[in-house]
């Protein structure tokens, strides 16, 4: 599933490309609402964690959720007929955006959206995001911090690999209890998760290796993963830790595999 960077960068990218101008929405699959929002202006898109919006107004946005399988395609001037299920379509003075297989594509009124952004905890990418708010869900909570991190309504955006690279990054036990967090410690987190997801959003791609960790320093092949980017514990199960080369292991927690390394993160 895409993790919050991939749905800031979707947002500057329409932001950039229809904000300000009135846009034509289709829904060559049928369905998707589209006329609700066809030939409206396109007055500004925003994410909020793995929530993607756009904005219509008054009282009209598209709320999209990727899920596991949705994905946009953006392409330049001429327009072409559609290929495979295509959701929704928005078309524009210069480029066309087609969305396919998402979980949710629908219209909210401003009502609804601020009701779902209400279930969601703060994000670390957005300007307006208040880090006290998920650290008292945190600290109140004997749940471990890597459940808690994956929990959107505690800490809006950080999926499976922000999760295990964040853990490491601050040699972290994954299994240590919310309120065994303490402040100090939740705050170098945040700032570092908010730097490497705003990494992610300028590259479009994961990337949490320190620069004395990358290949190039160490002399190691790439890393070959269709997720792309280098980390550090992610899908490396078996491998031997980039810093001390014990390897790492996984285990599963809440429907995801979650990845560690023992030695590192031992407490």
């Amino acid at each position: 599933m895409p993790e919050g960077h991939t749905l800031h960068r979707l947002a500057r990218l329409h932001q950039r490309r229809y904000a300000g101008s009135t846009v034509r929405v289709s829904s060559p699959q049928g369905r998707f609402p589209a006329g609700l929002v066809d030939g409206r202006l396109f007055e500004g898109a925003e994410a909020h964690g793995k929530h993607l919006f756009h904005h219509y107004g008054p009282d009209a946005t598209v709320h999209v959720h990727l899920g596991l399988y949705g994905s946009f395609t953006e392409s330049p001037h001429p327009v072409v007929e559609p290929v495979g299920q295509v959701r929704m379509r928005v078309v524009g003075a210069t480029h066309w955006t087609d969305l396919r297989g998402p979980t949710r594509c629908e219209v909210l009124t401003d009502v609804e959206v601020d009701a779902l952004r209400a279930r969601l905890g703060p994000d670390p990418l957005r300007p307006d995001a208040e880090p006290d708010l998920a650290y008292a869900k945190v600290a109140g909570s004997r749940q471990s911090i890597a459940a808690l991190l994956m929990d959107q309504a505690v800490l809006a955006g950080v999926g499976n690999v922000y999760r295990a690279e964040i853990l490491f990054r601050h040699r972290v036990p994954p299994y240590t209890p919310g309120n065994r967090v303490d402040k100090a410690l939740w705050d170098d987190m945040w700032c570092d998760l908010a730097v490497l997801m705003e990494g992610g959003v300028e590259v479009g791609r994961i990337d949490t290796v320190r620069p004395e960790h990358l290949p190039e320093a160490m002399g190691r092949a790439p890393r070959e993963d269709r997720h792309g980017g280098e980390v550090y514990v992610y899908r490396r199960t078996g491998l031997p830790c980039l810093v001390c080369g014990t390897p790492v292991v996984s285990a599963a927690l809440v429907g995801r595999t979650l990845y560690w390394c023992p030695t590192c993160q031992a407490g």
